[in-house]
């Protein structure tokens, strides 16, 4: 929290142009416990925006690749001395190759957007061995290690594939972010109000998100933006879509066959900040899109009760679903984690998206 403290401060001086920082794979360790996600959150809100939604390394449980307990993101550890312990077994697993706390319908990212505050989601590729790459490290010369020489020994190319875990920059995770203008800091604005959604294989080519009142004519909020309305109003959320126009890396042509809408009630802060639970958010609506191509508009009719709320999107290529963690009342067909060292990617892929905050007059 005082590092945090300390860039904000760096920002603020301007020593810096921009910094942002996102809590990267929180699940993998379970080291990221929720009151310090709140933390972190709470001591520097516009440099602490967000968390891994996603993690790299999706390329780790390609079938009889890197053996048989392999499971994408790497997260094939238990927990230990250092890890949360409020968190399930289950926590340490990735859902459609996201993590738990993204993956969990009414888990702990929507517990934080239960709030009433941006709280992002990205993706990144972590690229440290690229999957079917043929270069490893060197080896070490006799009597050195990293404590002799500070540094690993320089690569050498083996000419045969190595059993690496990550995709190139892009090649399979994307996190797409909204921007005004071209640049760096333009990008990071972006992030920063929360303009993003992400995809894994290439899903999709776009994703464009506009709620509004029914009574306004203009195109209202976008990701990451609130809208106020009034209590009863009726509104419409469109969701426009372009479907993937040519094959991703591994050679498929991707095909969305749902979009889900998940709906979560705003409240007042948790006063437990372990809470990792949001048990008002749930899935509302699913639209079949299988077999539709090009750019279309889903117009989904949505009515503001007597609390404040936001949405947010999902959806997937259809080949692999259950019963979500919180139960099929919550969520009927999510992600579920694969069979350790059975994960390919390519087969099991899906786009979510940040959310949009709905604030009803009065709540």
């Amino acid at each position: 929290m005082k590092a945090l403290k300390w860039l904000a401060e760096q920002r603020r001086t301007g020593y810096v142009d921009d910094v942002l920082v996102l809590a990267n794979h929180p699940m993998r360790l379970g080291i990221d416990s929720p009151h310090e996600m709140r933390a972190w959150r709470d001591a520097a809100p516009e440099i602490m925006v967000g968390m891994e939604g996603a993690p790299g390394a999706q390329g780790a449980a390609i079938p009889g690749w890197r053996g048989a307990t392999s499971i994408r993101g790497e997260y094939e550890n238990k927990p230990s001395a250092q890890s949360w312990a409020g968190y399930p077994a289950d926590a340490y697993l990735t859902y459609g190759g996201f993590d738990w706390a993204t993956a969990t319908v009414g888990g702990l990212w929507d517990s934080m957007l239960a709030e009433g505050r941006l709280f992002s989601i990205t993706t990144n590729s972590d690229a440290h061995r690229i999957v079917f790459d043929t270069w490893k490290n060197g080896d070490w010369p006799a009597g050195q290690n990293f404590d002799t020489t500070g540094k690993l020994p320089d690569p050498v190319d083996t000419t045969t594939p190595q059993p690496g875990s990550d995709f190139w920059p892009g090649q399979f995770s994307r996190t797409h972010v909204g921007v005004t203008r071209y640049g760096y800091r333009a990008v990071m604005a972006g992030l920063r109000a929360g303009r993003v959604w992400l995809d894994h294989g290439h899903l999709l080519d776009g994703l464009d998100v506009r709620l509004k009142r029914d009574c306004d004519h203009g195109r209202g909020v976008t990701l990451g933006g609130r809208l106020r309305v009034r209590k009863g109003e009726k509104l419409t959320l469109n969701v426009t879509v372009t479907t993937a126009s040519r094959p991703n890396s591994q050679g498929i042509l991707p095909e969305l066959a749902h979009v889900d809408v998940i709906r979560g009630a705003v409240r007042c802060p948790v006063t437990d900040r372990n809470t990792w639970q949001a048990p008002d958010t749930k899935v509302v609506r699913t639209k079949d899109v299988s077999g539709r191509k090009g750019t279309y508009t889903l117009s989904i009719p949505l009515s503001a009760g007597s609390e404040s709320f936001y949405v947010r999107l999902r959806g997937s290529d259809g080949n692999r679903h259950g019963a979500g963690y919180l139960g099929a009342s919550v969520d009927p067909h999510g992600p579920i984690p694969h069979t350790p060292g059975d994960g390919d990617p390519w087969a099991d892929t899906w786009f979510y998206s940040n959310p949009v905050f709905v604030d009803v007059a009065g709540a």
